[in-house]
């Protein structure tokens, strides 16, 4: 199952992407009867949350955002129009803010950030099992970097 999304380019954007992620998750549960524990939908909607947030912040125009889930993973996958790729920061316990591809990196099973012709698109994948799934090689299209966590 899967869906799409244009977000507006306000404030705004941030929670109705977050009620989209949750409305996308409660159709899968009722619809197709995939189980989505209580861990997924809230990681699903921080992870949502942080890479909207970001995408708002830091790139120009619209972002788009796509939900996709199988029995196994959920994957938020936002695309926005600036093609600079995003990097984790060393931590720092003392820094205020920018912290949030650190905490989606902490909170997926997989990372992926693809340059794209006009932009980038960040895929982030989350396990519906509610412990946490041992890290694999996920194959990498080319022109893609992953995120190591």
């Amino acid at each position: 199952m899967r869906a799409g999304y244009a977000l507006g380019g306000d404030d705004r954007c941030i929670a109705d992407a977050r009620h989209h992620a949750i409305a996308f998750l409660d159709q899968a549960h009722n619809e197709h009867h995939l189980l989505v524990p209580d861990r997924a939908r809230d990681l699903t909607q921080l992870v949502v949350s942080e890479l909207v947030t970001n995408a708002r912040k830091y790139a120009p125009g619209p972002v788009l955002m796509e939900l996709r889930i199988t029995p196994r993973i959920v994957e938020v996958v936002v695309w926005d129009s600036e093609p600079t790729v995003p990097a984790a920061r060393p931590t720092d316990p003392g820094r205020i803010g920018q912290h949030g591809l650190e905490i989606v990196k902490a909170a997926t099973e997989a990372l992926l950030i693809e340059q794209e012709p006009v932009g980038k698109r960040i895929t982030a994948r989350i396990p519906l099992s509610d412990t946490t799934a041992p890290r694999r090689e996920p194959a990498i299209p080319p022109g893609s970097t992953e995120v190591s966590a």
